[in-house]
């Protein structure tokens, strides 16, 4: 997809937080993703496959061909999807900025979490307009770590998680995206764009956010960065311990944790 450093590694640990994102954010962002039967369905960055999943279960009649340019992410997306038997998709080794397909290819292009890690994101869609048949739609989900607040409030903790929207611009990534989705797609030409905001709001009360996406999915990621936080000296040791005990502590009786995703729709001009 692109040259930039993905920010979170590859490692066994974050494939399965990958995992757990996915299914504990199911509902709220892919429930209403539906195509039609025979539909042609271009996934632009598969990754291991956890978001993969759940667009083929929902959508078992369409025919997605999911693409990611890592060797080792489309081995264990083929896994996943043998392990959840599903039969309509296929999969392909592909660089999001040199698509080997023609033009007007794809009724729909599907792009989740992928614009955040790309060092030019009006490049990437200006391909996925190419193979858009005129009138197919694109669909992108991006989060936004500035949208994420918390209580108890940590000035440390906040601190930390600026310390992963900084590691990501370094290399050339916009962990903040998810706000300028709607002038993005605008800007690439994608005509009735519209943008939802998909808000995770967890307590107490819903303990499988809590776990899901509180503890296993936003604090497993900042708390992924650590080793290079503290290699480049960002926070001290203490302060990184106190720091990832604080987010942890969001997760407690009487925590809450509160994040908005973006999806943003557009068709290509007939």
């Amino acid at each position: 997809m692109s040259s930039i450093p993905y920010v979170h590694g590859y490692s066994p640990r974050e494939s399965t937080r990958l995992s757990d994102q996915a299914q504990t954010l199911a509902e709220v962002l892919h429930d209403d993703e539906v195509y039609p039967p025979g539909a042609r369905v271009l996934e632009a960055g598969c990754g291991t496959g956890a978001q993969t999943v759940l667009l083929a279960r929902n959508n078992p009649a369409a025919e997605i061909l999911s693409v990611d340019r890592a060797a080792d992410s489309l081995a264990t997306a083929r896994r996943a999807i043998a392990e959840a038997a599903l039969a309509n998709v296929r999969f392909e080794q592909a660089d999001l900025l040199r698509l080997p397909y023609p033009a007007g290819r794809f009724d729909a292009v599907f792009v989740c979490f992928v614009l955040e890690h790309m060092a030019d994101p009006p490049a990437a869609l200006a391909e996925l307009k190419r193979v858009l048949r005129p009138g197919g739609s694109i669909t992108v989900i991006e989060g936004d770590h500035g949208s994420a607040y918390f209580h108890p409030d940590s000035a440390l903790a906040r601190r930390a998680v600026q310390c992963l929207v900084d590691l990501q611009k370094e290399v050339g990534g916009d962990a903040l995206i998810g706000r300028r989705l709607y002038p993005v797609l605008r800007a690439a030409g994608f005509a009735e764009v519209t943008v939802s905001p998909r808000v995770v709001y967890a307590d107490a009360s819903r303990p499988e956010l809590v776990e899901g996406f509180t503890r296993n999915t936003f604090t497993a990621m900042v708390t992924g960065v650590g080793p290079e936080v503290l290699r480049r000296g960002l926070m001290s040791p203490p302060e990184w311990r106190q720091a990832i005990a604080d987010l942890q502590r969001t997760a407690g009786p009487d925590g809450v944790f509160n994040y908005t995703f973006f999806k943003a729709r557009g068709t290509k001009a007939a």
